[in-house]
C-alpha cells in the first residue's frame, strides 16, 4: 500500500481527463450563456453577475472533492488506477431546466428575475431529491436490471447528444462526406493490419 506522503497527487493521464473535463464543461457554459438568454430571457447582467461564477464554483468544488475522495479510496486500497467521479454540469438537465421549466415561466410572466429565482428554487429542489434518493441507490441498484440503468443512459446520448448532428447530416449530407471517407480509410486500414500484422519485408 503507497504512503500517504508518496501517493502522488498528479500523474500525467490526468491531463487526459482534466481536458475532457474541462472542454465539455466549457460547452455547458456557452450553452448557459446562449440558452438562458434567448430562450429564458434572462438578461446578461444576472447571467455573468450570477449563474456563471456560481456554476464555476460549484465545478470547481465538486472536482475538488471527488478528486479528495479517489485520494482517500487509492491509498486505502492500494491501486493506482482509481478515477475521480467527473463532476460537473448535466447536459440532460439543463436542457431540461431551461426548455421545461424556465422558457414556460418567462413566457408567462416576462420577468426574468422571477424566472431566474424560479430556476434556483427547481435545483434546490433537484438537490434534495437527490440526496434523499443517495441513502437508497445502493438498494435501488441492486433491484434494477442493469439494461434497465444502461438502457437510460443509451437514450440520453442517442436523443441528446447524437441526434441533432444526425439531423443535420440529412439536411446536408453532401457535408458528412469527407468524415465518412477519412472513417472508412481507417477501419480500412485497421482492419487490413489486422489481417496481415506482420507484412512481409524485402
Amino acid at each position: 500500500m503507497a504512503a500517504q506522503s508518496s501517493y502522488p497527487w498528479f500523474v500525467r493521464k490526468d491531463l487526459d481527463g482534466f481536458f475532457g473535463l474541462a472542454i465539455d464543461n466549457l460547452i455547458q457554459l456557452m450553452l448557459i450563456v446562449a440558452l438562458t438568454n434567448r430562450v429564458a430571457g434572462i438578461p446578461e447582467d444576472i447571467i455573468f453577475k450570477y449563474i456563471l461564477p456560481g456554476a464555476a464554483i460549484s465545478i470547481i468544488s465538486g472536482n475538488i472533492f471527488y478528486s479528495i475522495q479517489a485520494r482517500k479510496l487509492a491509498m486505502k486500497t492500494g491501486r493506482d488506477d482509481v478515477t475521480a467521479l467527473p463532476y460537473g454540469i448535466n447536459t440532460v438537465s439543463l436542457f431540461a431546466y431551461i426548455f421545461f421549466i424556465m422558457a414556460p415561466v418567462y413566457n408567462e410572466t416576462k420577468d426574468p428575475v422571477f424566472t431566474w429565482k424560479i430556476g434556483l428554487v427547481a435545483c434546490l429542489f433537484s438537490g434534495i431529491i437527490e440526496i434523499a434518493g443517495a441513502f437508497a441507490g445502493s438498494w435501488i441498484r441492486r433491484v434494477t436490471p442493469r439494461a434497465a440503468l444502461l438502457s437510460t443512459l443509451a437514450g440520453i446520448a442517442i436523443t441528446f447528444i447524437s441526434m441533432e448532428f444526425t439531423f443535420q447530416i440529412f439536411a446536408k449530407p453532401a457535408l458528412a462526406f469527407i468524415p465518412m471517407a477519412i472513417i472508412l480509410f481507417y477501419v480500412s486500414s485497421f482492419l487490413k493490419q489486422q489481417e496481415n500484422p506482420y507484412p512481409a519485408t524485402g
